[in-house]
């Protein structure tokens, strides 16, 4: 049957166009349902774009700071506020084209639309409530529409959307979410941020960086709460020094709106009171998945606590419907829906030795500036596991490559198991530590000790020097420190 296939997946982001690829390489027949833009939210309006946010915003901070590096640049360096988001939109909607490329090439039908499960295995896909946005180049042949189709296994990565605090809602215009932050037709001069999750701190870093006045207000006692204590206050430290205002331990209750700005009440954990009043405001406290208007409450699919409740293979309970990425819950990680959907397709297609994933081992990167990059446990959480531990620590102040680039404020920590030598955790703070952390994440799997580690030769002179100094220091062998 023409409408009739293996695996439908509905949702074409990071996970979605991960795992039609994957069924599609095994030779299974595929379709991707996607109602607006392919390569979802990652690569349209979060991880990729706002890298290009930051990234303008490093070229800037490098270029009014030239003069530490013995350049002298004329006349005054300042951002083109158009020019910028333009480059950003720019590299979405070329990632968007990739993705396009990719389903033509392995033979994966796109089917525009919104799709509601009618059954187990069927689904009925209408017309889309959004405005579509096709990818660059020519229309993929293999494109289609409204109808019926099934699938053997049906996918669900719908990914997720920016949470909304009650009488907090973002309107577009004051309070902004992550949508309105990356393309603002003005830039504000001054901005409250409501969260200091990954989110929150990255634009924060990037307005900052922009000459904006930057207030961050947490719930929590630390910013970044999922990062490691010591990491987190090493990196406040830092926002701090840049002129970013932080205020931890307090939450806002309410919201007042004028013509053009907001005044938020900041309720403290002493129960005091402070009225902040900014041009404008984003909302980063977090997502929840996109679970509604899908059909799942008629099939007795469940979830919990806005995502679909899933085993380690992406099997939900009602047969032949799958989950994967955000909509399957944290944590909400391109990576981790994108190795997520590699796990849920090779157990479709019965492929031997596929192993659910450990939760432990998936990185986490915040592009702010100073970057944080983490994988496994926390020093407080290996102790409250009745853990004995090993902690290392090694100051990028120590390093040569990194005074000789000028980014010598940044820290390694390492955790180790004291009487096996496992690798439980590490936490990064600094220049390019996002880039670092993989080092860790392939040690941590193949289950690498500390004295493996100390017998791997790190080049000279690079950062990544830190990493292994850090975990010589846990044994107290720590050569250049």
């Amino acid at each position: 049957m023409a409408n009739s296939y293996d695996v439908i997946v509905i949702g074409s982001g990071p996970g979605g166009y991960i795992a039609a690829i994957r069924a599609a390489q095994l030779g299974l027949k595929v379709a991707v349902v996607e109602r607006e833009h392919l390569a979802g939210i990652c690569s349209n309006w979060g991880c990729i774009p706002t890298k290009a946010l930051l990234r303008s915003a490093e070229v800037l901070h490098l270029a009014e700071h030239a003069k530490n590096y013995g350049l002298m640049l004329e006349g005054k360096i300042s951002p083109d506020l158009a020019a910028i988001v333009k480059r950003s939109r720019g590299i979405a909607e070329r990632m968007n084209g990739g993705v396009a490329f990719l389903m033509k090439k392995n033979k994966v039908d796109i089917i525009w639309g919104e799709a509601k499960l009618t059954k187990p295995n069927e689904i009925v896909v209408a017309k889309t409530t959004k405005a579509i946005v096709q990818p660059q180049g020519p229309i993929p042949k293999n494109t289609l529409g409204e109808g019926t189709y099934t699938a053997k296994h049906i996918i669900v990565a719908t990914g997720a959307r920016p949470r909304a605090l009650p009488g907090i809602e973002p309107d577009g215009k004051l309070i902004w979410t992550y949508f309105e932050a990356m393309k603002p037709e003005e830039m504000p001069k001054s901005l409250l941020v409501m969260g200091s999750g990954a989110i929150g701190i990255e634009f924060a870093s990037f307005y900052r960086t922009m000459g904006v006045d930057v207030t961050v207000v947490e719930l929590m006692s630390q910013v970044m709460p999922v990062e490691d204590a010591e990491i987190s206050a090493f990196a406040k430290k830092q926002f701090d020094k840049q002129g970013m205002k932080i205020i931890l331990d307090a939450k806002v209750t309410k919201v007042e709106k004028a013509a053009n700005s907001v005044t938020a009440h900041v309720e403290k954990k002493d129960g005091s009171v402070e009225k902040i009043t900014a041009d404008r405001m984003i909302s980063a406290v977090g997502v929840q998945g996109n679970i509604e208007n899908l059909g799942l409450e008629a099939l007795g699919v469940k979830t919990d606590r806005g995502c679909i409740v899933i085993d380690g293979y992406g099997k939900t309970n009602v047969p032949g419907v799958y989950a994967i990425g955000d909509v399957a819950g944290p944590p909400m990680l391109a990576h981790k829906a994108e190795h997520e959907a590699v796990i849920c397709v090779e157990k479709i297609a019965g492929l031997p030795n596929v192993h659910p994933m450990d939760k432990l081992k998936i990185p986490g990167c915040t592009y702010c500036n100073p970057q944080v990059a983490s994988v496994g446990l926390t020093e407080a959480r290996a102790k409250a596991e009745g853990r004995d531990i090993r902690v290392g620590r090694f100051p990028f102040v120590a390093n040569g490559k990194a005074i000789a680039l000028g980014e010598d404020q940044g820290l390694v920590k390492t955790i180790f198991d004291k009487k096996t030598g496992e690798l439980l955790g590490a936490h990064l703070v600094g220049a390019e530590v996002t880039e670092l952390i993989q080092g860790f994440v392939v040690a941590m799997n193949l289950e690498t000790t500390e004295e493996d580690l100390m017998h791997t030769i790190f080049p000279h002179p690079t950062i990544s020097e830190t990493l292994k100094e850090s975990v010589l220091d846990a044994y107290g062998r720590a050569l250049n420190a």
